[in-house]
């Protein structure tokens, strides 16, 4: 069964346990735990490992929630606070399309937009 929205079709889901495989073998081995670094870093392989495992989409739903858990593990990893996304109130709307739009552009391994908004969610949640 291939997964569709918007138009995107993910990767089969046979190819699942081979891609997962992979990011366990790359990103996950290099990015995790992830070292206290400089924010911007620290979003880099934030972003990384988001973008990536959303193209995987490793299930039916929940991927997005799952993605973010793991980017929230990393900002504590690296000694900061728990990011703040702002999808739900005041500019909730504009804040998914940000998202959706940067988790995009990293499907093409285009990271800064989705650095950039892990920074953004970083800065907020030490803030409050």
């Amino acid at each position: 069964m291939e997964l569709q929205k918007n138009g995107f079709t993910w990767p089969p889901a046979y190819l699942v346990p081979q891609n997962m495989a992979y990011l366990e073998s790359t990103l996950l081995r290099t990015h995790t735990p992830c070292p206290a670094e400089p924010v911007e870093k620290v979003a880099r392989r934030m972003a990384e490992v988001h973008a990536e495992l959303l193209l995987i989409h490793p299930f039916r739903e929940g991927n997005g929630r799952l993605a973010r858990s793991i980017a929230d593990l990393m900002a504590i990893q690296a000694g900061f606070a728990l990011p703040l996304y702002r999808f739900a109130g005041r500019d909730s709307k504009a804040e998914k399309a940000l998202y959706l739009q940067s988790v995009i552009s990293g499907y093409a391994q285009r990271y800064a937009p989705l650095t950039d908004f892990f920074v953004d969610a970083i800065e907020r949640g030490a803030r409050s």
